[in-house]
């Protein structure tokens, strides 16, 4: 058994089909389903439910599958220990962090990065909290609430979600509008994992009220598309495109808002570098978005 064994059986059981893990670990799907039958010949057991193409974990696979995560975890661990002793720094840094937040705030930062700096790594995090998202691989987890100890946090920022509308739109030259305002339009939100949605939906809780005509689009990107082709106002924190305008959203006295905040284990053996950078992403949100 190696490790790369559990990995690909790991990324197989959260891709659901063979031909999806194959394209996400960068090899063929033969070689795939070979050496996901050797992990099962030497364990004495099925790892999967083979329906067609879908790829289910059995049972045992089911039952398994954590204790395969905690060994990629302790051998990652392991491996960023020994880098880190004997050259007393990390050479490889992950950040996990919801796909908007990679997309508008993690990718520029990496930009900014010198030769160096670690080389960082990028792990999606759609609705998972930072504990989560650390325990799936992250060293740095961006996330919407600080966890408690042992881990540590600095909060990044504060970012408004947007309503966007075309230029042509009789709002584009308010600034703002109420959240009420924009129910009576059609809306166009993101799936409920994006932390947008998440805030957008909290606040309609406190006002009692729901969505009266609404578009779900699988990204900020699309949901910006469908608002600059006239179909609604796009409620996404996404950084702005097609030409579209920003207008803060208002719910009573506040802005509908996201908090994100980056955290780290305490425990981890680069924990003062991680803390080193998430200051310097700190700064990079700041200069960014004032």
């Amino acid at each position: 058994m190696e490790l790369r064994h559990l990995r690909y059986f790991v990324v197989t059981c959260e891709a659901g089909t063979v031909s999806r893990a194959a394209e996400l670990l960068h090899i063929t799907q033969p070689s795939l389903s070979r050496q996901l039958r050797q992990l099962e010949d030497e364990l004495g057991a099925e790892l999967f439910d083979r329906t067609g193409r879908r790829m289910t974990p059995s049972r045992v696979g089911r039952a398994l599958l954590g204790n395969a995560r905690d060994v990629l975890e302790r051998a990652a661990a392991l491996k960023t220990a020994a880098t880190f002793h004997a050259h007393g720094r990390i050479d490889r840094l992950t950040i996990g962090a919801p796909t908007v937040t990679l997309t508008d705030v993690v990718a520029p930062f990496i930009a900014t990065l010198a030769p160096e700096d670690p080389t960082i790594d990028v792990l999606g995090a759609d609705g998972l909290s930072a504990v989560e998202t650390l325990a799936r691989g992250a060293d740095l987890a961006i996330a919407t609430a600080a966890p408690r100890a042992p881990y540590r946090s600095r909060r990044l920022a504060v970012l408004p979600v947007w309503a966007y509308v075309p230029e042509r739109h009789p709002w584009s030259g308010r600034g703002s509008v109420p959240l009420a305002e924009v129910l009576e339009e059609q809306v166009i939100v993101l799936p409920p994992a994006f932390t947008a949605r998440q805030s957008l939906d909290a606040a309609l809780l406190e006002l009692g009220t729901t969505y009266a005509r609404v578009i779900e689009a699988a990204n900020g990107t699309v949901a910006q598309a469908h608002a600059a082709a006239g179909r609604g106002v796009a409620l996404v924190s996404d950084d702005p495109r097609f030409g579209l305008v920003p207008l803060r959203v208002r719910t009573g006295e506040r802005r509908l808002e996201i908090k994100l905040t980056a955290a780290w284990d305490s425990r981890h053996e680069a924990a003062a570098t991680l803390e080193v950078f998430a200051e310097r992403l700190s700064e990079f949100v700041g200069e960014r978005y004032g």
